[in-house]
C-alpha cells in the first residue's frame, strides 16, 4: 500500500497542544500598550531585522517548514543540501523523488515527516493554484490560511509565518520565546496553563491596531523577528532577566500583580 504525503506526514509535530481559555478584554488592552512599548525599545536596542534570512520566496516557505524543532544552523545546513542538489525551487522539489529529499533535510531533524509535509505543500500549490506562488499570494488570507492549515505538518506558527513572511499578508506570529515573555511578564495570565497560540496573536494585532493598514505586514515582521532576538539572548528556558532590556516591565508587572 502507498501512502499520500499527507498520510506520510500524520503526527504533526506543529500542532497546538493542551492550552487556555479566552483572558479578558481588558487585560488584553492594557498589555497590548506594554507590548507596544517593548517592540519600540527592542527596535532601538537592536535595530531592524530584516527578516526572513532567505534568498527567494519559495526558500521562506522551505524555513517555514525545516525550522520546526530546529535550531536555525541546522536548517541552513539542510538549505544547503537544497541548493547543491539543485532542488531550491518548486520544480526542484517537484520532481525530487521524496527519499533524495528526506536525505537532504536530515540535518533539519524529523525528517522523514517534514519531507512529505513539503511535498503535500507542492500538491496544495499545483492542484489549487496551478502551481503559482504568485497566485497563491494573491489569495485572501482569509481563504489561504485554512489551507494551509489543512496540511500535514502546518500548525498555526507555519502557516503564519509563510503567510507573513513569504507572501506579505498582515497576520502575526508567535512562538515559543513570544509565549514565554508574555507568560513572564504576565501579560497574559496564564494560571500555570499553556497560553494559547491565538490569544498571543491577538495581543500583537492589538497593540499594532493603530498602524495604517499597509505598514501592519512589515510591523508584524519587524515584531516577531525582535522578538526572537531578545529571547534567543535572555529568555531561553533559563531566563537571563538582569541583562534583558525589557527587565523594567517585569517591575511593573509584578507591581500590577500585587495592586
Amino acid at each position: 500500500m502507498t501512502l499520500s504525503y499527507r498520510e506520510m506526514a500524520a503526527g504533526d509535530i506543529n500542532k497546538p497542544v493542551q492550552e487556555r481559555k479566552r483572558v479578558d478584554s481588558k487585560t488584553r488592552n492594557t498589555s497590548s500598550t506594554r507590548l507596544r512599548a517593548m517592540h519600540d525599545l527592542l527596535l532601538a536596542k537592536y535595530g531592524e531585522q530584516r527578516w526572513w534570512p532567505a534568498r527567494s520566496q519559495f526558500e521562506v516557505i522551505l524555513g517555514a517548514y525545516l525550522t520546526q524543532n530546529t535550531a536555525w544552523t541546522s536548517v541552513e545546513r539542510s538549505l544547503a543540501n537544497l541548493r547543491a542538489a539543485g532542488a531550491m525551487t518548486v520544480d526542484g522539489i517537484r520532481h525530487a523523488e521524496i527519499q533524495e529529499l528526506t536525505e537532504w533535510i536530515r540535518p533539519s531533524g524529523f525528517h522523514t515527516r517534514k519531507a512529505p509535509a513539503i511535498k503535500a505543500f507542492i500538491e496544495l500549490l499545483d492542484r489549487n493554484f496551478k502551481g503559482s506562488l504568485a497566485k497563491m499570494r494573491r489569495t485572501p488570507t482569509a481563504i489561504l490560511r485554512p489551507q494551509l492549515l489543512a496540511l500535514p505538518g502546518v500548525g498555526p506558527e507555519t502557516a503564519d509565518a509563510i503567510l507573513l513572511y513569504a507572501f506579505g499578508h498582515p497576520v502575526p506570529v508567535a512562538d515559543e520565546y513570544f509565549r514565554r515573555i508574555a507568560d513572564r511578564h504576565g501579560l497574559i495570565p496564564s494560571k500555570g496553563v499553556r497560553l494559547r497560540y491565538d490569544d498571543l496573536t491577538k495581543l500583537t494585532d492589538q497593540a499594532f491596531a493603530h498602524e495604517p493598514k499597509d505598514k501592519r505586514a512589515g510591523q508584524f515582521n519587524e515584531f516577531h523577528a525582535l522578538i526572537v532576538a531578545v529571547g534567543k539572548a535572555h529568555c531561553s528556558r533559563t531566563p537571563d532577566c538582569a541583562h534583558c532590556p525589557l527587565r523594567y516591565d517585569l517591575r511593573r508587572a509584578h507591581t500590577d500583580q500585587q495592586t
